[in-house]
């Protein structure tokens, strides 16, 4: 089996994919329809973007399995295919990825609010399981529960991949910045919270992914740093902060200057890197290229 921490216990720094949302939008997925269901009826251009980000020199790449939470797959009457849909997304990007790379099964948040009642918390540990072991079965390496707001959404998610899986777990969550300048996720968890909860549960990598360019980045992992000096930390970062202009959201880093920041984070205490909303395998290419540069 890979190991993530293994692969990292030598100091070197690996770089993950990017944005999913944006290349399947550009391949023709329309606002509206569900993403997930792309794995078994545009397989193609899903594993297109999968290779992207190896032909890009991706060490990681993740699965397009992020809504497929069954709660999250109800909207489109499809939690039912919850466990089919996820395990098409871990083969496909396993295919992408051979045997000497990883694959990061991916899981977001479902959508509800476990202090409104809105769903017991057996019946949404027994839906990230249902999409952990899907993960697993479809050939991922460790299971990436990402974009987190709330703890007990988190740590009720590690706790179903732990207890159902034997893979290694990796949790970030996704922090904006407050009017006072401090960071924290909708929610209100500060970075300092997320480390010492999402430890608790049993995540082995942590970090924070979505919402912020390097910039803010930088300022988030130095934060976490002063919590834990030693953890392996991951980072997936936007093209910048998106902007709204002509109607549409454009995010404005380059491959260039997002690549003219990655020695800092990494100086910073970041040992996964990769990108988020509005990357692409140009950006992840420029990474590459830079960290490989004397």
């Amino acid at each position: 089996m890979r190991s993530l921490n293994a692969a990292l216990k030598n100091g070197k720094v690996l770089i993950s994919d990017g944005a999913w949302g944006t290349l399947l939008h550009s391949r023709g997925l329309q606002p509206g329809e569900c993403p997930e269901l792309w794995n078994v009826t545009h397989r193609d251009e899903v594993f297109a973007v999968a290779k992207s980000y190896i032909d890009a020199g991706a060490d990681i790449i993740l699965t397009n399995s992020f809504g497929g939470s069954p709660y999250k797959l109800e909207y489109y009457n499809l939690r039912d295919r919850a466990a089919e849909l996820n395990e098409a997304a871990a083969a496909i990007s396993r295919q992408a990825a051979n045997e000497d790379h990883f694959v990061l099964g991916s899981i977001g948040p479902t959508g509800v609010v476990l202090m409104m009642g809105q769903v017991s918390e057996q019946e949404l540990y027994d839906g990230f399981c249902i999409q952990a072991e899907a993960l697993q079965k479809g050939g991922a390496d460790a299971i990436c529960i990402e974009t987190m707001s709330a703890i007990d959404e988190a740590a009720l998610a590690i706790r179903a991949a732990k207890e159902s899986t034997d893979l290694e777990i990796v949790c970030t969550f996704t922090f904006e910045k407050t009017m006072n300048g401090e960071y924290r996720t909708m929610m209100g968890i500060s970075p300092i919270d997320m480390v010492k909860a999402v430890k608790e549960a049993g995540a082995s990598i942590i970090g924070t992914n979505c919402g912020n360019g390097f910039d803010q980045m930088i300022d988030i992992v130095k934060e976490i740093r002063t919590a834990d000096k030693t953890i392996p930390l991951l980072v997936h970062a936007n093209a910048g902060k998106p902007e709204f202009k002509d109607g549409e959201t454009v995010f404005p880093e380059t491959p260039e200057l997002m690549a003219s920041k990655v020695k800092d984070l990494v100086k910073c205490g970041a040992n996964i890197i990769g990108g988020c909303c509005g990357t692409t395998p140009d950006h992840i290419r420029a990474l590459v290229n830079e960290l490989k540069a004397p």
